[in-house]
């Protein structure tokens, strides 16, 4: 094939606040790199956000970060504008903007995509159900366990949501709280599948990973230097229960698979993983060090030391992230902000549900076109 007639290379932008990065977001930004090459993902600053949506969880720093880390993403444009324009998408060479198919809106209710979808250079992908920072936020204000993996009973979508929001109008289907669904396919998506080439250095860390936020992050990133293959150990929902106490994990154990998956650090995530590294472990996956970081590591059932094999053997070592941000310090900044995040919760709820049903009327005459929408109207 000549130079000429060589395949152009399709450019990608996306874009948005990602609070709380979650594997919601990897997900968009998985969709999103699937319709082209090259992924460009625009952040919007902290700023922007509490103009339009209130004040973000995470700063703005913390978020380009972690947008950085997720394994489809090839660049970062940081404080991105909020309303994605025709002259963004030119100045980075990006082909058409994705966005999930749910609506976000500015602070006066303009729909944030309304440039694009009238120069039909948008497209759009599915949003991942069961999942969003609002929910998040939930959990943590209302201290449920609804979410953890060992809880046959499911707590209704309405009832979380109701619980932040003392209004009487309509949830908001796109961010209202309810069970996340996991499966075989979704996890496929997220995997590699990439097995460790021979004379590979397998590295082996274990741990929550909940509300996978900057501190975990830059644990990896440490951790990815120690060797060539990394696997993370994902403790079970009960047993993350038993060591951390209260409501923890906010994350399920699936939701925290996915989120450590969509790492660009991570090569493996054994789901469920045993509490005690045991010799039988090392030698399945032909461990050659077994990494934890500088907290503190609770004894086992027995009272014995869950890392005590890998010491015997020496194999085991302690990395410093050099981050000390916990997932408590994440509920703490939740905690201390409780009014103006139930307020912001309580305000983007009730938007979002008059949106959804002008949008479900658009949809249903013209299903096939991407229209924007406006409260104001």
């Amino acid at each position: 094939m000549t130079q000429n007639n060589a395949k152009r290379s399709i450019r990608v932008w996306t874009d948005g606040c990602f609070d709380m990065v979650h594997f919601g977001h990897a997900n968009a930004c998985r969709q999103a790199k699937a319709l082209g090459d090259y992924l460009i993902v625009g952040v919007h600053s902290d700023e922007e956000i509490c103009k339009h949506k209130g004040p973000p969880v995470y700063n703005e720093q913390e978020r380009y970060k972690m947008v950085r880390a997720i394994k489809w993403v090839d660049e970062v444009v940081e404080n991105a504008p909020y309303v994605t324009s025709i002259e963004t998408l030119d100045k980075h060479n990006c082909d058409f903007c994705v966005h999930g198919d749910d609506i976000t809106l500015t602070a006066e209710g303009i729909d944030t995509y309304h440039l694009v979808k009238e120069q039909k250079r948008y497209r759009e992908v599915k949003r991942t159900q069961g999942v969003s920072t609002t929910d998040l936020v939930g959990r943590m204000l209302l201290l449920t366990k609804s979410h953890h993996e060992n809880d046959e009973s499911k707590l209704p979508c309405a009832e979380t949501a109701k619980g932040l929001s003392s209004s009487n109008e309509t949830f908001s289907p796109w961010t209202r709280s309810c069970q996340f669904l996991a499966t075989t396919n979704k996890i496929i998506q997220f995997s590699d599948g990439r097995e460790p080439k021979p004379g590979d250095r397998v590295v082996y860390t274990a741990g929550a990973f909940d509300l996978f936020h900057i501190g975990l992050l830059e644990f990896l990133e440490k951790v990815k230097k120690e060797g060539d293959y990394i696997i993370v150990g994902l403790h079970s929902d009960p047993v993350v229960n038993r060591y951390k106490g209260s409501n923890y994990p906010i994350m399920n154990l699936h939701e925290r698979t996915l989120s450590v998956l969509a790492c660009r650090y991570v090569d493996e995530v054994v789901i469920g993983a045993p509490y005690k590294v045991t010799k039988e472990l090392l030698e399945h996956f032909k461990v050659d060090l077994v990494v934890h970081g500088t907290t503190h590591v609770a004894p086992d059932l027995d009272g014995s030391d869950p890392y005590e094999e890998p010491k015997k053997q020496g194999k085991f070592k302690v990395v410093d992230s050099g981050n000390s941000l916990t997932t408590a310090d994440i509920v703490e900044r939740i905690i201390a902000h409780r009014l103006e995040y139930e307020k912001r919760n309580r305000e983007k709820e009730i938007k979002e549900a008059k949106v959804f049903q002008i949008h479900s009327e658009m949809k249903k005459s013209e299903p096939n076109e991407f229209k924007a929408v406006n409260l104001n109207q």
